[in-house]
């Protein structure tokens, strides 16, 4: 029923001007539509959907995933430089630097938004 059916990712945010200066400045998205109490994200062939939540708590799952393909280590240098702090998960068994968890040719970084939802970026 919903194989042949586009997605989007959505996420919510306790205020949504912050989010929209963390997705549209420091992610570099393209905002295409501002609805009252929702933002929706250009990102590559799909869409990003950032909607005001009263009393959001974060998952501690990822909440959105891109595929960065072989670019990954240059996305994380350039989230660096913009001030987005990597997290590190090391129980993971792979080997981290600076940021980028490393596993033969697999490279995988994750960061947090202004409310702490997961995002990841791999090299799929």
């Amino acid at each position: 029923m919903l194989k042949d059916k586009s997605s989007s990712a959505i996420v919510g945010a306790s205020d949504l001007e912050r989010a929209r200066d963390f997705y549209a400045n420091t992610l570099g998205l393209e905002l295409a539509e501002d609805m009252d109490g929702a933002l929706t994200f250009r990102t590559g062939d799909t869409w990003l959907v950032v909607y005001q939540s009263e009393g959001f708590k974060p998952s501690t799952a990822n909440a959105v995933a891109w595929g960065g393909g072989k670019d990954v280590e240059t996305i994380a240098d350039d989230l660096r430089r913009r001030g987005v702090r990597l997290e590190e998960y090391p129980d993971m068994g792979m080997e981290v630097d600076n940021g980028v968890h490393k596993d033969d040719d697999f490279r995988a970084i994750w960061f947090k938004d202004p409310d702490g939802n997961i995002l990841h970026v791999n090299s799929m």
